[in-house]
């Protein structure tokens, strides 16, 4: 059924996480699929088994993103009129690619549970067909090609990761993997600060967590599907949960090591296997779910990232107010090969004494051991590094 709609994505190796986990590390390009992520691969198959009545119809969608760019090209390769609900705060990128595909969008609520409930309103005051993000055996059955593929392109597999939000790509996968290779270990990911499914399945149902946090909006979903979350339940051997700085320190790697745009969603498998590299079998398949990433985002994640790798430093310190004081300053950095990205001298403040004067300084380095060696020139030069 997706001949021609879908593509088969590429499988690239790992030099720098096979290293890091000891074992070959293989990444799904998912984020390398039409319209940028796994989506348009269940919305298509939903969509093209409606009814010709269902089609006429029209359909209607909720969306952070990825799901609204996946139905608005399935619905118009198929020929329907579509209407896409987005949180008011979704990237402004996705939101233009979505119309471009053809959808109306309609911006609605902070979160996706608010923007869902506000296209199932319209779907049951239109007649327009549902077409859920996650929660629907169809939805599933789509995403699960990737696990075909992933069967066919690394046949020698043990574990495959895949990052979770409602829970319909990790669904799809466990189903599909699981019947071919029940010896297959599918560990999910979820942000820390969305992270629902592991209270839903200490508890036995899906539970709904407040205000979900997370810079990874492709899997910022506050309650599990219905559908999904029965089938994570039995197949899926294990979820984690991954920090806001492990997941700008995968997204780096992903861009500066293998060459691949990633938004955070996507970036999670790498996020787990940075954070427990030794605690994966391998060969391990991490899924890239998505590359969809807004621009705005990108460079505060990528500064983020940078920050939490140890190559961005920042400090305040306090040196006498004369001339040429800042000129030494900077050729202590200099010695050091730290890169001055943005630096601030203040004189008129309460806090400083008269002959004081504090400069805040912003400065790319090449990781932690960098960062010790730029602490302690700038001490033994006699300067005074505030906390």
């Amino acid at each position: 059924m997706l001949s021609g709609v879908a593509r088969t994505t590429v499988m690239e190796s790992s030099r720098t996480l096979s290293a890091l986990a000891g074992t070959p590390v293989h990444l799904k390009c998912e984020n390398l699929q039409r319209t940028g992520s796994f989506k348009v691969r269940g919305a298509y198959v939903r969509i093209a088994g409606l009814t010709e009545a269902e089609r006429a119809a029209g359909v209607a969608a909720a969306s952070a993103g990825n799901h609204a760019q996946g139905v608005a090209l399935a619905a118009s390769l198929l020929g329907v009129r579509s209407t896409v609900f987005m949180p008011e705060g979704a990237p402004l990128p996705k939101v233009a690619a979505t119309r471009e595909y053809g959808a109306e969008v309609r911006l609605h609520g902070e979160v996706v549970d608010e923007t869902l409930r506000a296209a199932k309103d319209w779907a049951e005051r239109t007649g327009a067909v549902f077409i859920h993000p996650f929660d629907h055996p169809d939805i599933i059955a789509g995403q699960g090609t990737v696990g075909l593929e992933i069967l066919e392109q690394c046949p020698e597999v043990r574990t495959i990761v895949v990052g979770i939000g409602g829970g319909g790509l990790a669904a799809g996968i466990a189903v599909a993997v699981k019947a071919l290779r029940p010896d297959v270990r599918i560990v999910g990911v979820q942000a820390a600060g969305a992270a629902a499914y592991p209270p839903s399945l200490r508890a036995g149902h899906p539970v709904s967590i407040p205000a979900p946090a997370t810079m990874a909006d492709g899997i910022k979903v506050g309650r599990p599907g219905d559908v999904p979350f029965r089938i994570i339940g039995d197949l899926v051997d294990e979820v984690r949960t991954v920090s806001e700085d492990e997941l700008s320190s995968a997204l780096l790697l992903c861009l500066e090591r293998a060459k691949l745009v990633v938004e955070p969603a996507g970036a999670s498998p790498v996020a787990a296997l940075l954070a427990a590299p030794g605690s994966f079998e391998g060969p391990v398949v991490a899924v890239l779910s998505g590359g969809n990433v807004d621009p705005l985002l990108m460079q505060r994640v990528l500064r983020h990232g940078m920050a939490a790798a140890g190559r961005y430093l920042s400090l305040r310190l306090r040196l006498t107010d004369r001339p040429g004081a800042l000129a030494a300053l900077l050729e202590v950095l200099s010695a050091v090969d730290a890169n001055v990205l943005d630096i601030s001298h203040v004189r008129t403040d309460p806090r400083l004494g008269l002959t004081e004067a504090e400069v805040e300084l912003h400065l790319e380095t090449m990781g932690p051991e960098h960062c010790a060696e730029v602490g302690a020139a700038l001490r033994e030069a006699g300067y005074l590094v505030m906390p």
